[in-house]
């Protein structure tokens, strides 16, 4: 089962680094956020993920390319025709295809161009900007269970993200932005999609955000998993410095992997 990731768009809110380099690709800890991202799915046993990406999409490409360059020791012996000896040979049991979905193309839109590498069957979706302790086994399972076209993770948290509203048997009746009068239940990312998804996915211009999720949720075809554990997005330098003082501290919350 796949993973596909949204990496392709510009980051303004953070604009001081990505400026340089795509919002996925800020580090934390020395590693890109969405390295992070990667390694909470692998953990689950969940090893292949498609890339959406876009802005600046060579700086991924590039990373991934390099990958021993960045997390092995290496020697350089140019006295023996520049011979390269990787020593620790770090490496992730990982296939990742990473694919240019455009530059001005919207979230909705980036996932239809990449729907010929999932191979008609069930996938995981999310942001490459945020990092939770999400259960993601336990999220399939509770797909599997329901039915429905489309699970996605709702935190609690006081952002301006888009608002859903959640009947008694977790059924999303609603999407939409967020008002003065609104609770603090947000999407969180971290979803799992059927491939009905496709139907509700037109061009381009089409934003995942708005028009699919809401007609998703008038279809009663979207439920939401209640994730009360730690959720946090990288919009601005203060959340990324918040992350990276997790990090840090060696109590990072979404780092349920060992190494």
């Amino acid at each position: 089962m796949k993973v596909v990731i949204l990496a392709g768009g510009y980051g303004t809110r953070i604009s001081e680094e990505s400026q340089f380099k795509p919002k996925p690709m800020l580090e934390i800890g020395g590693k890109p956020i969405l390295w992070h991202i990667m390694k909470e799915y692998s953990h689950y046993g969940f090893n292949e993920f498609v890339i959406c990406a876009g802005y600046k999409q060579h700086v991924i490409k590039e990373w991934f390319a390099d990958y021993y360059l960045h997390n092995s020791d290496i020697t350089f012996d140019f006295t023996r025709n520049n011979e390269m000896i990787v020593h620790n040979n770090v490496a992730e049991p990982w296939k990742v295809t990473i694919v240019d979905t455009g530059l001005n193309t919207m979230t909705g839109g980036r996932v239809k161009r990449i729907r010929s590498y999932l191979e008609d069957e069930t996938f995981f979706l999310t942001y490459g900007d945020a990092v939770a302790d999400v259960d993601i086994r336990h999220l399939f399972q509770y797909h599997q269970s329901h039915g429905k076209c489309v699970t996605l993770t709702t935190v609690s948290i006081a952002q301006q993200k888009g608002v859903l509203d959640i009947n008694k048997d977790n059924t999303i009746t609603a999407f939409r932005e967020k008002d003065d009068e609104d609770g603090t239940l947000i999407n969180g990312g971290f979803m799992v999609c059927n491939q009905g998804i496709f139907d509700y996915l037109e061009d381009d211009s089409t934003i995942l955000e708005q028009g699919p999720m809401r007609a998703l949720a008038f279809r009663g075809e979207l439920k939401s998993y209640y994730h009360d554990g730690f959720w946090q997005c990288m919009d601005t330098k203060r959340e990324k410095d918040k992350l990276e003082n997790l990090w840090d501290s060696g109590n990072a919350p979404w780092k349920v992997w060992e190494n």
